[in-house]
Order: C-alpha cells, then structure tokens, then sequence
C-alpha cells in the first residue's frame, strides 16, 4: 500500500502581489452574486463532534458542498461568476449591476447578445459552466480528458452544452478548448487554471470560489468558532486552494490557520514543487490514474501558486486508498455526527486528516502540524456522489477504482 507523502513548505516567499484577488471586498460582492440567484441556499457546514473526540481533535467542521444549486458539487459558484464579471467587461458594467434577473433578461440579451464559453473538465467545473450558460441564455462547449465517466458527459449534455470525452488527458483539453475558442466569434475560454496570458477570468473564478469559505467562515462563529486552527483542502490546478488560503489569510492576517494542501499522488504538481523547494512551478504530464477525477490536473494555476507557496504550512501526495477512507468515514458517521456524502475528490483531505490522527507513521506530521484536543479542523467536502456508481463501487462494495 503507497503511502501519504508530505513537504514542509520551505518555498522562498514572492512579492504576494496575487493574494488581493482574494480580498474580502471581492469574495463579499461574488457572494452578492451568487445570492441572486433564486437557486441560492447557503450550504450546511457539518459539525463533527463525536468524530473530532474519537481522532483526538477539539471540533471538525465539513463543509457540505453536495447541496449546491443541487449540481452536487461547488464548481459552479466560479464558473457562474466569471461569466458574470465577463459580461460585466464587455458592457461597461459593475457585476454588482448584474444580478440573475438582470442576467437572463431580454434587454441585456439585446445588448450583449450571445457568445460561447468554452472549458475543460472532468466533470463538475464543465457542469457548473453548462448549467450557468444555460440559465443564463449562453453558449457552452465543453471537453473531457479520457477516463471521465459517461455519468458525468451526461449530467453536462443535460444543459444543452456541447460535450464530448477526448483521448488525451486534462491539461491537454485544456489546450483544445482554448483553441477551440480562438476560432469561433464570441468564443471565451472559462478556465479556472491560470497560465501566463490568461490570468483574468482564472482570478475572478477564484472568487467565486470564495463565496464558500465565506459562507463557512460565519458558520463557524455560528457555532462558537470565532476561526479554524486547522485548514486542510484539495488541489488540482490549486485554484480552489488559493482561494481558500487566499480568504483566510486575508481574513485573519495576524493569526491566519494552518492550511494543509491535499492533491492526488498521481497528479500533485504542487507538491513537487514544494520538494524541490525553490518556488518554481513543477509539472506533472501523460496519464494519471487516480479516482479523484477532479485533482487530476498536472499544470498549477500561476495565481494560485503565488499564493500557496506564500502562506501554505504543509503539501500531501495521497493516495487513492486514502480518499477512499475518508469517504467511507463520512459516510458512515459516529452516532450523533451527521453523514457527508462526499466523492473521491471532495473526501480527500478528510481521509488525510484521519490517517494523520490514527496511524503511527504519520506521527511526525501530526507533530508539525501541532493537531491536538484544541484543534479546530475545517474541511470542504466539494463534491457529493457525482457519479452514483462509482460512489456505491467504492463506499459499499469496498473498490477504490
């Protein structure tokens, strides 16, 4: 069985010039965005009390991402945000002038007419993607790398969008899609990695993103917690682990969380790059066979590097055994605790965490970490059963692929 591996980020520190993408100002007018639209609800923040005592933690605290606009998973609150502060851009206005209704309204189709964004996925981004244009009276064209599951073309083809599983891996539809794009009027690329270029709609799908952190954040206070000691989130390209260090290392600047990044050992670029320790972007290409689909990514997003490498404490490799376990653990939860159904990726840093807690060549994490009976743990849970079959494959019949 592989192990968990870990590095200590010793990267040297830049400039910092990306963390204000994360400012509180924006995080709060995306989630004025979000709350417009009439499919709004906050998604619940799961207080696991009993857990938390049997791993030897003060509280554990997951955030239930399975509930969101009932697409099962967060990736629309960046997607439906960017588009958004795109058309904001090409209409001379304040995203704050374009709520839902405004958005969808036959005046605004008059004066923007109609384009096409385009993106790659594994899944949940390219739905969250489909379904905003879709509500929002747009285009969406969309592209898999080879491994996605029928389940998750489907659920996209669902939106009226254009959707096709390729043979190549993500980060080369990643490619495809922004080429695709550069041929067809009105063709806008809705990613949210960040390369060299092409760095705008990357950073404002990051703020999307944070509409979740702040929503967890004043969870948190609802149940006492005036912050987190602990932060442990998941990474592919690391948008969403920017956006998540980026809020809260804007939010408390003078006592900020330990934040722990999680990836899939078969695609943790940032990992690397935290190993080789000279705050150089690291690479990882060709197949990476792993069950956590949506941390299959290889290329980091530039923003999203800047940030971690400035404020995370710790980078995990995980293996699939150990996404696995988490998802067991969440789904069958000590008497008392509510159940998480959460996906191989949203399940991810929860199965670290626990290893970390249990077992004894993780000590020495557990050390640096200084996760203890006074730990506050704050975890996302970013996807629930995505794909239903495989979620049953692996929490009831006991199949990690």
């Amino acid at each position: 069985m592989k192990s968990i591996e870990w590095a200590i980020n010793k990267m040297p520190k830049s400039a910092d010039a990306n963390l204000p993408v994360m400012a509180i100002s924006e995080v709060e007018k995306a989630k004025a965005f979000h709350e417009s639209f009439p499919q709004y609800s906050e998604t619940p923040l799961a207080n696991l009390t009993h857990m938390a005592d049997y791993l030897g933690l003060g509280q554990i605290y997951v955030k239930d991402e399975s509930y969101r606009f009932g697409l099962n998973a967060f990736k629309v609150l960046g997607g439906s945000y960017s588009m958004a502060r795109y058309i904001a851009s090409q209409t001379g206005k304040d995203v704050a002038e374009l709520p839902y209704d405004v958005l969808t309204s036959e005046k605004l189709r008059e004066e923007f007419g109609q384009c096409t964004f385009f993106t790659a996925t594994d899944g949940n981004h390219g739905r969250g993607v489909a379904w905003a244009a879709n509500k929002l009276g747009q285009k969406a064209v969309v592209f898999m790398p080879k491994g996605s599951t029928q389940t998750r073309l489907n659920n996209i083809l669902k939106e009226n969008a254009t959707a096709t599983i390729e043979e190549v891996n993500y980060d080369e539809c990643v490619r495809m899609a922004a080429d695709a794009a550069s041929k067809v009027k009105n063709g806008v690329v809705v990613q949210d990695t960040a390369w060299d270029g092409y760095e705008e709609i990357p950073a404002w799908i990051m703020e999307g993103y944070g509409t979740m952190a702040l929503e967890a954040d004043k969870q948190l206070r609802g149940f006492g917690c005036d912050r987190p000691t602990h932060v442990f989130v998941q990474a592919g390209v690391g948008s969403l682990a920017g956006a998540v260090q980026g809020y809260f290392a804007n939010r408390y600047p003078e006592n900020p969380p330990i934040v722990v990044v999680v990836e899939a050992d078969t695609a943790a670029c940032l990992y690397k790059g935290a190993v080789a320790g000279d705050g150089k972007l690291r690479i990882v290409d060709g197949d990476m066979p792993t069950i956590m689909a949506g941390l299959a990514c290889g290329e980091p997003n530039t923003i999203s590097w800047d940030i971690l490498k400035n404020h995370v404490d710790t980078f995990v490799a995980a293996p699939d055994w150990v996404a696995a376990k988490g998802m067991r653990m969440l789904s069958a939860p000590l008497k008392g605790d509510t159940q998480v159904v959460s996906g191989e990726s949203g399940a991810a840093p929860f199965g670290t965490l626990a290893c970390i807690m249990t077992m004894p060549e993780y000590k020495e994490l557990k050390e640096h970490l200084g996760l203890n009976k006074d730990s506050k743990v704050l975890l996302f849970s970013t996807e629930g059963d995505t794909d239903p079959d495989r979620y049953k494959s692996i929490v009831w019949d006991g199949n990690e692929k």
